[in-house]
């Protein structure tokens, strides 16, 4: 059998990945007592007269809810609330393999932005932070807005800024390996979708100087109506392209430092990549085929590549960034979010690879190393320490 086939018969043999289990047993009336009526009433009247000792009562500041509308799953599309289910539960078993922090998966059979935002914050008080996850964009970016605004817990899209958290790690021991200043690289991102953009927002925060954003298209250009179809697009054009290049993917690569992919199967080639500067870095993420294979890209004269697949060097997984990042998050009752915790995540991602370990095959940790979850929490912890955002 391949893969999917073995994934299929696990998941049929499972009945899903999760379970909820108990912390405590109830086997006579002393633990019943304990746990249900009369005795739960006090913890209640504790929450009722002080909020914030939910926290203290309750499983709520380690409970993260996974939510999804199933409109844009993996590299499958829009393929529905009940047919993400299996996506929504892998995010709930790696939150908790890798940081201990639990989880539950919430499809919800709406993809109206208002019914979302609504919903989300109806379920809000049981949940010590939201995770929205598989939300096509450019409806994502309204969602994660306003419940930022409308919540005092966090609220993060992953697939907007893990991604964006993990190219940035990548990038910055990349730049090592190639003896290059990733501030003054120039970087071409092939997707302006929710990952593209984040991707692109991140890198400006930490310094970048010279980003192209890519799509459907052709360079995104704030004179050319042509090139912004969303809003998203509008606004990432004014702090992208400072040449205002004009022209497609083949145009933008001439001359360019970095490739990041976040978009469809076969776009570079190995001639394009030969029009690329000198030690050239490539993160080709499509899945499950990238922009570009490692072979051609190096054939091209690239010196570092990374893709989205766990079959070559230099995975690049959000996996690395979620669970820690929530972690820290919860551990200190952060009431938001923050580009200060982005940062810092990446930055610990990346220099969780040692010198002596860093090689252009090996410039991001391996995604299922226990101890990177902790690195990014304590890491995220103090940013948001420092950014006011930390409730304890």
């Amino acid at each position: 059998m391949d893969i999917y086939e073995k994934s299929l018969a696990l998941h049929k043999q499972l009945r899903g990945k999760i379970a909820i289990t108990s912390k405590m047993s109830v086997t006579n009336k002393n633990d019943l007592a304990l746990a249900y009526s009369p005795g739960v009433a006090e913890p209640c009247r504790q929450i009722a007269k002080n909020e914030e000792d939910v926290y203290d009562y309750t499983a709520k500041g380690n409970m993260v809810a996974v939510v999804s509308d199933g409109s844009a799953v993996l590299g499958l599309g829009n393929i529905g609330p009940k047919a993400a289910i299996p996506v929504m539960e892998g995010k709930a078993i790696l939150f908790k393999n890798l940081a201990n922090v639990d989880a539950v998966p919430i499809c919800l059979d709406t993809q109206d932005t208002e019914e979302i935002i609504k919903t989300v914050k109806y379920l809000a008080p049981t949940f010590g932070a939201i995770n929205l996850e598989d939300i096509a964009a450019p409806r994502c970016f309204e969602i994660e807005r306003r419940l930022k605004e409308e919540l005092d817990i966090p609220v993060f899209h992953d697939d907007q800024h893990g991604t964006a958290i993990c190219v940035l790690a990548g990038l910055i021991n990349a730049h090592k390996v190639v003896n290059k200043d990733l501030t003054e690289s120039q970087i071409v991102i092939n997707g302006a979708g929710a990952a593209g953009i984040a991707i692109g927002k991140l890198l400006l925060a930490y310094g970048a100087k010279q980003i192209v954003m890519v799509d459907k298209e052709g360079i995104i250009n704030h004179n050319n109506p042509q090139t912004l179809l969303n809003d998203g697009h509008r606004e990432i054009a004014k702090v992208t392209n400072p040449e205002q290049k004009t022209g497609n993917l083949r145009a933008a690569l001439i001359g360019a430092d970095v490739f990041v992919g976040v978009s469809r199967p076969g776009l570079v080639t190995k001639e394009m990549v030969t029009t690329m500067n000198k030690d050239a870095i490539l993160f080709a993420m499509a899945n499950p085929e990238p922009e570009i294979f490692p072979d051609e890209a190096k054939q091209g004269g690239a010196a570092v590549v990374g893709t989205g697949r766990s079959d070559f060097p230099n995975m690049i997984n959000n996996v690395v960034a979620f669970p820690g990042m929530l972690k820290g998050a919860l551990a200190v009752r952060a009431s938001d979010i923050n580009q200060n915790m982005y940062l810092a995540a990446a930055i610990a991602i990346a220099n969780s690879v040692s010198a002596s370990e860093l090689t252009a095959d090996y410039v991001f940790p391996e995604p299922l190393n226990p101890k990177t979850a902790c690195i990014v929490a304590k890491a995220v912890a103090q940013a948001a320490k420092h950014s006011g955002v930390a409730r304890i």
